[in-house]
This record gives structure tokens, sequence and C-alpha cells, in this order.
């Protein structure tokens, strides 16, 4: 499995960090296996720059619904109807409010967009913490955060090609990251601070404690303030866009 970091960046770029977008390709094909963990408002362009292959993308899966975190599903689609041809289905799985919310935003940034015919459908599946979802070559298991977006946020577990990638999404600390990332083959974890509390938000401090009772193999800390960008801790990954991973 080949994951890269698409966009690693908070809500306001900084760093000059594209926003949250990881690219998961389980296989080394033209299968379409390939899937997303949060498609951030910057994201079709980390794709162009990192060269990813939009078509392949087969599933987004979404922790959140702010726009540093699923923005760019907008020109996802846009794309793949007016540039890269798209033909086989795109399936987003977010949480509940998904559905309701991706039009709105298709219609406030390209009105008429939700509704324009394509030649490839578009999916939308909700799902609850604690229920499975399998889409494309992937099986999700969503967990309750404490990060306020109008909708519920989770935290992810990702199951593919017998790898498993967890990731926080953006919270405050909350004991079910334990059961998210435990003995995950790579925990992605929001580092937003390295002590300071901010409210929804996780520092490092409070993570660093925990990581034991968590046991994933590898631990990439990412969404990280200014603050965490010049000051990374060592032993453990700081992400940055481009970053290539093998699990």
């Amino acid at each position: 499995m080949r994951l890269q970091v698409l966009g690693c960046g908070d809500a306001f770029g900084s760093g000059g960090r594209f926003n949250t977008c990881f690219h998961v390709d389980p296989q080394d094909d033209a299968s379409g296996s390939a899937f997303l963990i949060d498609c951030g408002a910057s994201s079709l362009i980390a794709i162009r720059r990192f060269g990813v292959a939009p078509n392949r993308i087969g599933t987004v899966f979404l922790t959140h619904l702010h726009g540093d975190h699923f923005g760019g599903l907008p020109w996802l689609i846009l794309d793949g109807q007016l540039v890269s041809g798209r033909t086989e289905p795109l399936t987003i799985v977010g949480p509940p409010g998904t559905a309701e919310r991706l039009p709105a935003a298709m219609e406030v940034l390209f009105p008429g967009s939700s509704t324009a015919e394509r030649r490839f459908r578009v999916e939308v599946v909700e799902m609850e913490a604690g229920q499975p979802v399998e889409a494309g070559s992937a099986k999700a298991t969503a967990f309750t955060m404490r990060h306020p977006s109008g909708a519920p946020a989770h935290a992810l577990r990702i199951e593919s090609a017998g790898r498993v990638v967890s990731y926080t999404g953006d919270t405050e600390w909350v004991d079910a990251i334990i059961e998210a990332g435990r003995d995950a083959d790579l925990l992605i974890a929001e580092g937003y601070t390295v002590e300071r509390p901010v409210k929804f938000h996780l520092d490092w401090a409070t993570l660093r404690r925990r990581i034991p009772e968590i046991g994933a193999k590898r631990l990439m800390l990412t969404h990280m303030s200014p603050e965490m960008i010049a000051h990374p801790p060592e032993g453990y990954i700081a992400a940055e866009d481009g970053l290539v991973l093998a699990l």
C-alpha cells in the first residue's frame, strides 16, 4: 500500500500547505481502487501538483464537513465531468449530513453543478459511528470525535490490502481515539499545538501521553499550527505535502 500526503495543512494554510487530503493506493495498477481520506478545498490543485490520476480515485472518505476537509469535492466532481472525462462511479463516504451538504456546497461554488448531467454516477453513503462501510477496495469504521462542524465529526479506521490506516480527523482528545488507532499500521493524528490547549483540537502533549495505549505501529502528525510546524517532535513522522509512505 502506498500513501501520499496531498495536503496536511490547517484551515488557514499554515506553512503554505494544502488543505487535508491523503491519497491511498492499495495496489500498483489502474483498477480504480485508490481512495482519498478527506478532500479539502485545495485538493484538486494538489492532485495536479503531485501527478495523481483523478479518475483512479474510486472513493473519498470524509472525517467531517468543514471546508478544509471536504470543500474540494465540488471541484473533483466538476473535473471528472468537464476535464478528465470520468466514466466510472465516484463514491463519497461521509458522516450524516453529507448528502445534503455536498450539493449545497456545489450550488454555492458553481450554480447548477449539483444537477448537471454527467457520464458517471456520484454515490453518497452516510456512515454512522460503529457501523462499518465497505466501498471499493476498503472497509471503513467511524468513531465519534469532538469537533463541531454542523454534522458529526469522525475518526476513521480504514482497512485495505491487509493494512490499517487510522485518522483522528480534527478533534480534542476523546478516548475513542484509542480504539480507532489500536495497532494500526499508520495512525494519522492531528497535532495542532505543542502544549497549548485549543478547544476541539488535539495538542501534542496530550496525544503523547496516550500513545502507549493506542499501540499504532507508526504515527504521523498533521494539521499543524505554525508553532507545531516550527517544533516537530522527534521520533515521529511530521506530515509534509507530497510525502510518500509505503505501508
